[in-house]
């Protein structure tokens, strides 16, 4: 099996780190050889805040992929989340000199204009998508290479984040001696897998919620329009049902796991939950509304925020929008489609990763979404030529998301 054919995807999560290795199997389908991953220590709302140990847990999960899949792991493509993220619409343009056959320089140009804008000072650019392009005029021109004109313009969503943050994530992996591929936003990752061509072009909001954040993305007429993470998620409602019914963490978890539901507590049948005394805790009788509610208040705003900061940032996008995909660990909570639906007033469908072959127990678990869909967008974009430039280098000089223009 030739090396290029295998992609490793790296996620490093509130509540786990993991590691799929898959192989492209020259049909627009992956195929999952094998998932390693432990549990996350030093990760708090998505973001490094202890390099020594989230670089042991990553260790962890690579040599266990590696065991797994019997592939030795050189290069990975990493998904990067935390509230410090934020994406913009921007319009560039390009005026050729002369009127001419436009060529591959020219669409660097524009892409470059189109980045003309000051970011916050501690920032810099993640990805820069392209949403459409324009040339003399016509409007929603697909490829314009080889096109003659004398106006090449195009619009684009552009992602940036606090270059700290960023490259705390780089130096944990290349401490491995690691080579990094593509830096890549979660939600960007996770669309690969669980949206397809259609629903992109149709309009869709896809929500992925993980132990610590929520990270989104917005498809209008088949292209980025909207990109934005919540610090919130499912390990915040563990919190509140701790904190709430007086619970250890641990017991608060299981029972949101095996009891908890979502939806307004005005429709439960109500009841009695029986917690069984356990070795260092006293058993007790949970209120089932109570619990409900806890569950439901967390959901609701949590899905509030998501329509909020899209309301402010993109007015009127959400009526270009036909549905809502919700996936990430979280997603299995009983009942959150329900309250999604209610939020948003769209169906809503919860999905996992789609289009692709290999260990079933993997891709039919929406936990694995961003991690698989690292391998996906690699498959996708290593299409084009990679620059040689080290990751670090390619960020310095404001192109990280190397295969920007394929971004898709």
């Amino acid at each position: 099996m030739a090396s290029e054919q295998i992609f490793v995807g790296l996620e490093i999560g509130t509540t786990k780190i993991c590691v799929i290795v898959a192989e492209s199997r020259g049909d627009e389908m992956i195929n999952i050889l094998g998932v390693g991953e432990t549990p996350s220590r030093g990760v708090r709302k998505g973001e490094i805040v202890d390099m020594a140990t989230v670089t042991e847990c990553v260790h962890e999960a690579i040599v266990d992929a590696e065991e797994k899949t019997d592939v030795e792991i050189g290069n990975v493509w990493v998904a990067i989340t935390g509230s410090h993220l934020q994406g913009f619409n921007n319009h560039g343009s390009y005026s050729l000199p002369e009127e001419r056959q436009i060529v591959e320089e020219d669409l660097d140009i524009l892409e470059a204009n189109a980045k003309e804008v000051a970011l916050p000072p501690a920032n810099i650019f993640l990805h820069t998508i392209r949403q459409a392009y324009h040339v003399d005029g016509n409007r929603n021109v697909i490829d314009p290479l080889k096109s003659e004109g004398g106006l090449l313009e195009a619009d684009f969503h552009i992602v940036h984040g606090i270059k700290s943050r960023i490259h705390n994530t780089l130096r944990c992996v290349e401490s491995l001696k690691l080579g990094i591929e593509d830096v890549v936003l979660s939600s960007l990752a996770s669309a690969q897998v669980v949206l397809d061509q259609d629903q992109k072009n149709y309009g869709a909001l896809m929500i992925d919620i993980g132990g610590g954040t929520t990270d989104y993305i917005v498809y209008v007429d088949g292209a980025v329009r909207h990109t934005g993470v919540l610090a919130l998620g499912g390990d915040h409602i563990t919190s509140d049902i701790s904190v709430g019914l007086r619970l250890p963490m641990a017991r608060a978890e299981l029972l949101k796991l095996k009891e908890g539901c979502a939806e307004d507590p005005v429709r439960s049948a109500g009841g009695v939950i029986t917690l069984k005394n356990d070795p260092g805790f006293l058993g007790c009788d949970i209120d089932r509304i109570a619990l409900e509610t806890i569950i439901h208040l967390r959901v609701r705003e949590i899905f509030e925020l998501v329509r909020h900061d899209i309301d402010i940032t993109d007015e009127g996008v959400l009526g270009l929008i036909q549905g809502v995909m919700l996936t990430g660990g979280c997603s299995k909570l009983k009942g959150i489609a329900t309250v999604a639906s209610d939020v948003f007033d769209l169906p809503v469908e919860l999905t996992r990763a789609r289009n692709v072959g290999g260990a079933t127990q993997i891709f039919e678990n929406p936990q694995y979404s961003t991690a698989i869909g690292l391998t996906k967008y690699a498959m996708a974009v290593t299409r084009d030529s990679v620059p040689q430039a080290g990751m670090f280098e390619r960020l310095a000089q404001g192109f990280g998301g190397i295969f920007k223009k394929r971004s898709r």
